[in-house]
């Protein structure tokens, strides 16, 4: 009997919520049906998604980050393809392969000069990981600084630098010697470096939740600091690395050079999970110090022949198709045009980011209906104002985005680096006509705003 991927993807497409209630997790269902997500798409192609019906939705999410050259690039799947034919020597363990030798060399060139080794392993979480590890073995110092409302994984590791407490709870004990501080704060960082006990601060140029953009001195003086007290600076560029910012990397933006520069999401055009650590060589000969402790730390499966393949063809991809230029080009004329907006609704706060990492801001207007239905909202569940946008630009206007993080009023875009000037046109005319909705009291989409109001309190009480 022939196994068909295609047949069963036919056969049980419109099964997947059932599925997942069945056999995964059901309360991802139940929010996906309760905000009116639950389409079944069909086809994926660059930065656009198709549902049975045939309707296209613009993906402004790219799989948090990861479809930065887009959905199903026929360049990388070619090299998929290609790379399974081979009958290539893979996971031999006992050796050293070349794909891994090429991607790495690649992604050398991108980084700053004094960055000249790589360490692969499965995803962002488990980069982070590395990073700890290598910087208390470097040091020989055990704490780490990072960052409020920072994000590095769910792994109990990285988990243990993550700044949102919702993510933190029930999980505890977690590593010890952790400690954050306030972002965009020198003065906070070189208080909590001073005693020459950490082992690495670990920071994202721009955090992902709330799209947060630092000052212009910060990361500079990040560096000053870390070399005054040797603390190892790692930039965890999981999300807006490769060109998502409109530079390669975001460190890109202030000129520094940190110690390690964690890696994921977009490097293998989501196809193959992959994950990296680039970094100094003094680090790499600090870890990998003698020949019996050449396997000290690794991952199964990291360096796996898909990934690399995958990962050399996205930078191929990348540098034919110009997509970091594209990003800053396109993704600031995104942002200019969303911020010129805000002096025509009092609920719009600003718009921030850089390139394509974006993040559209809300706030309590002066008027005093608005101002009562904002604080109706408020009330229910602090942050709720943006799902009175987000539904409606994916049910009206088949836009795919999300809020930026708990608690917030901040709408975040993380689309593909492909955007046409078609799609820039499509971005801004959708929110401008979602957000004037919203003005309008009394009208339908306060009939929404009431429904998840009541939604929230049901969901409080059950708590």
């Amino acid at each position: 009997m022939t196994f068909s991927i295609a047949e069963l993807f036919t056969q049980h497409n419109t099964d997947k919520f059932d599925l997942h209630e069945q056999h995964l997790n059901n309360q991802m269902v139940r929010m996906l049906k309760t905000i009116g997500y639950d389409r079944h798409y069909e086809r994926a192609v660059g930065q656009y998604l198709y549902d049975q019906s045939g309707t296209e939705y613009l993906d402004l999410l790219s799989g948090f980050g990861v479809f930065a050259i887009g959905r199903n690039h026929p360049t990388v799947i070619n090299a998929l393809k290609e790379t399974l034919t081979l009958e290539l020597p893979n996971l031999v363990q006992l050796d050293v392969s070349v794909l891994s030798g090429l991607l790495a060399k690649e992604l050398l060139k991108t980084t700053p000069e004094n960055i000249d080794k790589m360490f692969f392993c499965n995803s962002g979480t488990e980069a982070l990981e590395a990073a700890i590890k290598f910087a208390r073995y470097t040091t020989k110092r055990e704490n780490i600084v990072f960052c409020e409302h920072g994000y590095h994984g769910l792994t109990m590791g990285a988990l243990s630098l993550c700044g949102e407490e919702i993510f933190r709870e029930g999980f505890g004990p977690l590593l010890p010697g952790c400690k954050a501080i306030p972002f965009n704060d020198i003065e906070a960082l070189e208080k909590a470096l001073s005693n020459n006990d950490v082992a690495a601060f670990i920071v994202e140029p721009i955090q992902g939740k709330g799209v947060n953009v630092p000052d212009d001195n910060y990361l500079p003086e990040v560096e000053r600091l870390c070399k005054k007290y040797g603390t190892l600076f790692v930039a965890d560029e999981v999300q807006t690395g490769l060109g998502r910012t409109g530079k390669f990397w975001a460190i890109d933006h202030w000129n520094v050079k940190p110690d390690m520069i964690c890696m994921a999401k977009a490097l293998s055009g989501g196809f193959v999970p992959v994950g990296g650590v680039a970094m100094t060589q003094k680090i790499m000969d600090t870890v990998f110090n003698r020949m019996d402790r050449a396997v000290v730390h690794g991952s199964t499966f990291g360096k796996n022949n898909l990934a690399m393949a995958a990962g050399l063809a996205t930078l191929h991809v990348m540098e034919e198709e110009k997509l970091v230029e594209n990003s800053l080009k396109v993704g600031t004329d995104i942002i200019n045009s969303l911020q010129a907006l805000s002096e025509k609704y009092e609920f719009l706060k600003g718009v921030r980011g850089k390139g394509m990492m974006i993040a559209i801001e809300f706030q309590s207007p002066k008027s005093l209906r608005l101002k009562a239905a904002w604080a109706m909202l408020e009330a229910a569940n602090k942050g709720l104002f943006c799902q009175m946008i987000t539904i409606p630009l994916f049910k009206d206007h088949h836009i795919l985005t999300q809020v930026a993080g708990h608690g917030m009023n901040v709408i975040k875009l993380l689309p593909p680096l492909n955007l046409t000037q078609k799609d820039r046109d499509h971005i801004v005319n959708s929110f401008d006509k979602a957000i004037a909705d919203t003005h309008q009291i009394p009208g339908s989409i306060w009939e929404l705003g009431k429904n998840l109001a009541g939604h929230a309190l049901k969901s409080k009480k059950s708590r």
